[in-house]
């Protein structure tokens, strides 16, 4: 029995070229670096944006083991039900009770087991909880069960996802940040063995503003006027990062980031 569990972080999921990507490359990359848990930020996997049951299921079946969430997640109403049952598809934490679904959950490999929690940034996005306060609430539960926590933190501003990093350091396994799509080259473990990178990028259309059609975000920026935003076809990316964590310890002692 190995010392040590690796816990596979997926960037974004865009639309079907996204969940085509995943499906293509998350089980041969899950083989090859003996991946225990795999976490993936699904919040804009369905066609236009947002999640549906069936690009979810697209996740899970691809190997995901937990689906997490962000500011889009509730754009499809027909979402909510599966968020309600599916204790492994997360929304963020720091919505309010009268959101459907839950924040947090744990992944029970019987040897061990890894909590994970879906946080939501406040800084130029909307006006949740306050995510500092929240997750000290969802330490405390999720401590009952297991000290492997790993936090996806779905947040625009660098410095409010670098500051979460530094007040969670030592008493989390990992934070990663999702949202902006573009993979930073900060990973790192910082001082009190937490792994760390702002953002972990996307899995969707190379080719892209963010997953966007270039031609309709450039409109979209330079006229001002609303733009029914699509996904372009072609070569898809797939980004990630690898957390490797001691079992004794809950400590990161490798991060070491995935792009394909």
């Amino acid at each position: 029995m190995s010392d040590t569990i690796n816990i596979l972080a997926v960037g974004d999921v865009v639309s079907a070229s996204g969940c085509e990507k995943l499906r293509k490359c998350l089980p041969k990359l899950k083989r090859e670096n003996n991946i225990d848990v795999t976490v993936v930020n699904g919040e804009n996997s369905a066609v236009g944006n947002g999640i549906l049951p069936m690009s979810a299921d697209d996740i899970f079946t691809s190997g995901a083991d937990v689906v997490t969430g962000g500011n889009h997640t509730f754009r499809r109403r027909e979402i909510y039900d599966e968020l309600e049952r599916n204790e492994f598809l997360l929304r963020p934490a720091n919505y309010g009770k009268e959101a459907p679904g839950r924040g947090y959950t744990v992944v029970d490999r019987g040897s061990f087991r890894v909590g994970v929690v879906n946080l939501c940034g406040t800084v130029f996005m909307e006006p949740l909880e306050n995510p500092f306060i929240c997750i000290d609430r969802v330490i405390e539960k999720l401590k009952e069960e297991t000290d492997i926590i790993v936090v996806d933190f779905h947040a625009e501003a660098t410095a409010e996802k670098r500051a979460m990093g530094f007040y969670l350091d030592g008493r989390v396994s990992a934070v990663f940040g999702t949202h902006t799509h573009v993979p930073t080259a900060d990973e790192q473990i910082l001082p009190q063995g937490t792994g760390y990178i702002t953002d972990i990028g996307m899995t969707g259309p190379k080719m892209s503003v963010l997953g966007v059609t270039p031609e309709l975000a450039i409109e979209k920026m330079k006229t001002n006027m609303p733009v029914r935003f699509q996904n372009p076809n072609g070569d898809a990316e797939l980004d990630g990062v690898i957390f490797t964590v001691r079992r004794d310890t809950a400590k990161t002692v490798c991060v070491k980031r995935i792009s394909l």
